[in-house]
């Protein structure tokens, strides 16, 4: 429609030069930001330098201050150690005590670095700006993220600050070959997002394929951090299953990078995105690889038993009380006599669920020390005595939460939760048609699955397309010494994970 301009148009048109008069450059601050009037944590000290003005925009909100009061100190000093007649730009340039500082030559530049927590210094006479890195965002310091707790090994995770998060993985990964790629999105949020990834191993494709996909992102701001970007990346639609992991700790984003995968680091988020990933990146856990292999297989079978359990074990017991016939000798005793209740099976279960889930939402919003009594009430009063009543059966009950235990146990919580509605959907195909439905559905379901693909990744690899290699390690945990090969799925430029001796 003509009139109607895009974000990429607006954002060329306020592209406009640093001008030489810094009387000029205060008057498009204060236009912006209000600099000095209706916006009290953006601010400006103007000093003069040789007889030249200067102009120190920072946000105070966003800025380590002692640093600020430091750089003023050393411009200060300026004046009584340099001759006036030399240009003032160069000085100030190099009298400025920090590692970063960098030259721009536009006022919206000057905006945007001002707003991301740098300051920015504007020099009357002259067309280039200076800005300094001294952000210093609040936040809290890195703690263990609750969902993917070890009993040994790091209790470090990532934060809301994209700064302290890429200094966790620079930390395990101090290969001159790893790269953090950062940018903004959103014209008024403005978040800096970053790519994380071995230059020498990552697959360029997906690389190119992820930076292209950013780049287009049109929107005022994205609050919800990497779950937006998710959703404009991989658009999910109505499928239920995660296509992308999330994980808040570093060492296992610190795996993955050196497997070929490609992380993004979102600021605000205190978790990464991983890409690509399959159904079975979901169903792995830290803890494996902090113990021996053999107990690490023995925790992973354990977890792969409950998950199984929180899908399946409703529907079948519902299926077998249906159907008697299909109960052999000796195990003829499952099932309540149909005397002894007056609400359909289904309805009970699915009573249970919502219960169960309505449960686990009040207790994320109980504060702690009421946690307890909430796990008192849940199990005295809605249990036991609504089995007294009449209102469930006792084995609805049993189920009902060996499934929730089972899910509990399932390491990413959006895969659980999908699981938890491909059991309800499972149970009322088996209430209502029984062992055809039960196997039409189970049937369906591993069709759709493996018709998914997230950025050109099949989402049941390696069972389907078949790996046997790759579907060996995921069932049992290997030694790290035996595991020499990156995963072909992320279709790394360097299969091996042996060091070479040649850098590029």
């Amino acid at each position: 429609m003509k009139g109607v301009r895009t974000i990429k148009e607006k954002r060329e048109e306020n592209k406009e030069p640093i001008n030489k008069k810094l009387k000029d450059n205060e008057n498009y601050m204060k236009e912006r930001l209000d600099v000095g009037a209706g916006n009290f944590d953006v601010g400006v000290r103007n000093m003069e330098i040789f007889s030249d003005e200067i102009g120190i925009y920072y946000c105070n909100s966003l800025v380590d201050s002692s640093l600020i009061v430091e750089l003023i100190r050393e411009l200060l000093r300026i004046v009584d150690s340099h001759r006036p007649n030399l240009k003032a730009k160069d000085i100030i340039k190099n009298h400025l005590a920090h590692e970063q500082v960098k030259e721009i030559k536009t006022l919206d530049e000057s905006v945007d670095n001002m707003l991301s927590g740098l300051i920015v210094i504007l020099i009357d006479g002259e067309q280039v700006g200076l800005v300094i890195d001294v952000r210093h965002y609040p936040g809290r310091s890195p703690e263990e993220p609750d969902v993917e707790k070890v009993i040994r090994g790091s209790k470090d995770g990532f934060t809301e600050n994209i700064i302290e998060n890429a200094g966790l993985m620079r930390r395990r990964v101090r290969d001159e070959r790893y790269r953090n790629d950062i940018m903004q999105i959103g014209e008024r949020s403005k978040t800096d997002v970053c790519l994380c990834y071995l230059k020498d191993v990552a697959n360029p494709g997906l690389l190119k394929t992820l930076k292209s996909e950013l780049k287009k992102i049109e929107v005022d701001g994205i609050p919800m951090a990497d779950k937006t970007i998710e959703e404009y990346l991989v658009k999910q639609g109505i499928n239920p299953y995660p296509l992308v992991r999330y994980t808040g700790r570093p060492d296992v984003a610190a795996a993955h990078i050196l497997e070929g995968h490609i992380l993004l680091i979102t600021d605000t988020s205190p978790s990464i995105i991983i890409f690509p990933t399959t159904l079975f990146h979901h169903v792995q856990h830290a803890e494996e690889y902090r113990q021996t292999p053999s107990v690490g297989a023995f925790l992973r079978w354990v977890r792969f038993i409950a998950m199984l359990a929180s899908i399946f074990l409703v529907p079948l017991w519902l299926l077998l009380v249906e159907n008697q016939s299909l109960l052999p000798p000796g195990l003829d005793f499952i099932g309540p006599n149909k005397h002894d209740y007056h609400i359909p099976l289904i309805v009970q279960i699915l009573i249970a669920e919502i219960g169960v889930e309505t449960l686990r939402m009040a207790a994320i919003h109980t504060p702690t020390s009421l946690s307890t009594a909430l796990g008192l009430i849940a199990a005295v009063l809605v249990g036991q005595i609504a089995v007294q009543v009449g209102i469930f059966v006792s084995e609805v009950i049993l189920y009902v939460a060996v499934s929730a235990i089972g899910a509990f146990a399932t390491p990413s919580y959006e895969l659980s939760v999908a699981n938890k509605i491909t059991r309800i959907l499972l149970i009322l195909v088996v209430g209502f048609f029984h062992v055809p439905g039960f196997v039409i559905f189970t049937t369906l379901l591993v069709i759709y699955l493996a018709r998914v693909k997230n950025l050109n990744t099949p989402y049941l690899w390696p069972f389907i397309p078949f790996n046997p290699m790759a579907l060996f390690n995921i069932l049992v945990r290997t030694a790290m010494p035996l595991s020499r090969i990156r995963p072909s799925i992320v279709k790394p430029l360097n299969k091996t994970k042996q060091p070479t001796p040649n850098r590029k």
